[in-house]
């Protein structure tokens, strides 16, 4: 393990009634020295496909055609933007997703999780008749991924959908080339968008292709989108000339980190990862987003939302599964003690996270840690 690097902990509708679910799933609401009458229900706005995820790990290799593969470990989970819901949901925000969902059972099992297990607000979602769930099916190994989906677009809602609902903030995931007109309706409204982006298959890597990052108040790409987007040979680079193009940009850098730069405070930070030994890293990019609204939200140093973001991804890949992977403030808290045990950690990476202390609960209320991916739908409901 790096001297820098901290140990990972190893682990094997109505408004106020989705908030009090919320608060009781999170323990720690980040928010709330800065709530007052007048804000707006919702902290963070989604809209997206909900997927039903099926995740395969303890591979040794990648599957070898014309042969039978079998892995150590299985989980199923809400996954596609059910990933960045249930994590910020976690972390104590008030979380409102616009999806559609299937009639089936998986459709199903994905709104009882999200709803009922997660306190996230379905009232901008939607039970698509005839329509079944988009499904993906990942495979784990070496610390890298590959999966295989399946899905139908859902037909089109009429009427049109409302325009987003009030929040403090929204995330979205640009797509090259085409407008979400949702963005700039919650960006008028004075919501805050934080966006991240996928892989560029045309190639073409044009930021003028990104027409909704002139809403955004964030960007959040991996190193290798940020230096194609640019031109730049270097990540570091590259975050200081997306912030020609929006007010602060973070680039993540994988194994060693991440770096941001604020361009209205001229802040920049850079955080070094936590070494930890990876089971499934299906949705840590999500729930590294969700880290850093949170401590943007909440008015923290750069740096500062660059180490929640880096922490909850890293606990986060140590779970099966995207969106039940998800750490909560309980098992941040129960990091962030065991950490401060060990003899052999280094003073200097532990203030780095002396931020936590004030916001980890003295007394845990519910067991821990939280719900996991299992392997089959509706397994252990009754337990």
């Amino acid at each position: 393990m790096p001297s820098h690097a901290i140990a990972g902990e190893e682990t094997g509708g109505d408004p106020e009634h989705l908030t009090r679910t919320a608060r009781h799933q999170a323990q720690v609401d980040p928010l709330a020295a800065l709530r007052a009458p007048g804000d707006p229900p919702w902290d963070v706005y989604l809209t997206g496909t909900v997927f039903l995820d099926i995740v395969f790990t303890g591979l040794d290799t990648a599957p070898v055609r014309g042969t039978e593969s079998w892995a150590r470990g299985m989980g199923s989970s809400p996954g596609g933007v059910a990933n960045m819901a249930a994590a910020l949901a976690r972390l104590g925000l008030r979380t409102s997703l616009a999806a559609a969902f299937g009639d089936d059972h998986y459709g199903e099992y994905c709104w009882d999780a999200l709803a009922r297990g997660e306190g996230i607000d379905l009232t901008p979602s939607r039970t698509v008749p005839g329509w079944h769930s988009p499904v993906t099916v990942s495979m784990a190994y070496e610390g890298e991924r590959t999966m295989i989906s399946h899905g139908h677009e859902p037909p089109p809602e009429e009427p049109a959908p409302d325009c987003p609902p009030p929040a403090r903030a929204a995330v979205a995931s640009l797509t090259p080339g085409r407008r979400a007109p949702w963005i700039a309706q919650a960006a008028r409204e004075g919501t805050r968008i934080f966006a991240d982006v996928g892989w560029d298959d045309t190639g073409a890597w044009d930021l003028a292709g990104l027409a909704d990052l002139e809403h955004c108040e964030a960007f959040l790409p991996n190193a290798e989108e940020a230096m194609r987007y640019t031109g730049s040979t270097c990540p570091k680079a590259a975050a200081h000339a997306l912030t020609e193009h929006v007010p602060v940009a973070v680039v993540t850098l994988g194994a060693e980190g991440a770096y941001a730069v604020d361009r209205r405070t001229g802040e920049t930070a850079e955080v070094p990862a936590i070494a930890v030994e990876a089971l499934d890293p299906t949705g840590a990019g999500d729930v590294f987003v969700a880290g850093f609204v949170t401590g943007t939200l909440a008015g923290w140093p750069l740096a500062d939302r660059l180490a929640l973001a880096g922490l909850t991804a890293a606990l986060s890949v140590q779970e099966f599964g995207g969106s039940l992977s998800a750490p909560g403030w309980s098992e941040i808290g129960a990091w962030w003690r065991r950490v401060q045990s060990l003899d052999t950690q280094n003073p200097a990476a532990l203030r780095r996270y002396a931020f936590l202390d004030p916001l980890i609960p003295a007394h845990l209320d519910r067991p821990w840690p939280l719900r996991r991916a299992v392997p089959t739908i509706g397994f252990g409901r009754n337990a």
